[in-house]
């Protein structure tokens, strides 16, 4: 295990635009390689934008919007993956890449970070289980399967998206699979949000990367039909970032970064976080199992596991009793 330099991009998407966005989150890969990072983590639902109009006209009255989101959302493998993957082996670095990733069997929309490893292959896909607010309105739900923490020569990487990091029992479950690295790509942008993170590192013994776009009104082009009706211009401000990474301790190690563009980088080192873990290990001799269990359900859920018979594996998991972790 060795350490690593991670980059918390914080940059502001193409909006609506995926091949243009992905564009982009090439090149900031490549940027944050040559500065020799290799874990680069982009944020929330970067590609092709994170769908913040939920949050301005009433609910359902957002066709356009909508209606670009849905086209140009990311599909599971497509050309739009691959090139992300093209980009991670080019940099030879670890990629976490927040995406609207669209269901090709239906027209469900998930809030889905990808990782890729570098290789380029495709390592690991988590869709966020609990959309929030009006979110819901375009997302749908993950399930367990996608609680994923991976292997990697660093340490043991693993996330959640948004507000699914006040989750206590889904934070608990990536703690007990031994996560050294939490990614925390999000759209908060409150004060509370450094603490959050801060709390997480200091709860979990982990190093967390946050991640923010830097998004305002101005970045969204006047041809999309309720544009004018729902956003100003430069001062009208989306979202003002926040990125940051903080030490297992709750030290922050870069940022909090506001108001611009910009890669935020610190070393990591897993060792680090698994000796702080000696005082206090939330998934080990401070679990008290003799006290509290988790049961986690990682089976894979689709559609056609209701319309068929429920003792039927489901697509892309296997049936079988709750795993424990």
């Amino acid at each position: 295990m060795r350490p690593v330099v991670a980059a918390a991009v914080q940059a502001t998407p193409v909006f609506l635009d995926r091949d243009a966005t992905v564009e982009k989150v090439a090149d900031l890969t490549a940027t944050a390689a040559a500065e020799g990072a290799g874990l680069i983590v982009f944020p929330e639902a970067f590609v092709p934008t994170y769908p913040d109009w939920v949050w301005r006209v009433p609910a359902w009255s957002d066709a356009g919007y909508y209606r670009e989101l849905a086209d140009q959302a990311v599909e599971v493998p497509s050309a739009a993956t691959r090139r992300m993957g093209e980009a991670a082996r080019s940099a030879r670095a670890w990629l976490a890449v927040g995406v609207n990733e669209r269901d090709p069997s239906g027209g469900t929309l998930y809030n889905t970070l990808l990782y890729f490893a570098p290789d380029g292959s495709l390592a690991g896909r988590h869709r966020k289980l609990m959309p929030t607010g009006g979110e819901r309105t375009v997302w749908g739900q993950g399930d367990g399967s996608s609680l994923t923490v991976l292997d990697t020569p660093f340490g043991r990487l693993g996330g959640l998206i948004c507000w699914e990091n006040y989750m206590p029992l889904a934070r608990a479950a990536l703690y007990a699979r031994g996560m050294d690295i939490h990614l925390a790509p999000t759209w908060d942008t409150s004060d509370c949000w450094p603490a959050t993170l801060r709390h997480i590192a200091r709860e979990g013994r982990t190093f967390v990367v946050g991640t923010n776009s830097y998004l305002r009104g101005c970045d969204v082009p006047s041809t999309l039909p309720e544009r004018d009706a729902s956003y100003g211009g430069e001062e009208d401000t989306m979202s003002r970032g926040g990125a940051a990474i903080v030490g297992p301790d709750g030290t922050v190690l870069a940022g909090p970064l506001f108001h611009a563009e910009g890669i935020l980088y610190a070393e990591i080192d897993a060792a680090v976080a698994r000796l702080a873990r000696r005082e206090f290990d939330p998934a080990g001799h401070y679990a008290r199992p003799d006290v509290f269990g988790l049961t986690v359900d990682t089976t894979a859920r689709t559609s056609a596991r209701f319309v068929t018979d429920a003792r039927e594996p489901a697509r892309g998991g296997e049936p079988g009793p709750a795993s424990r972790s």
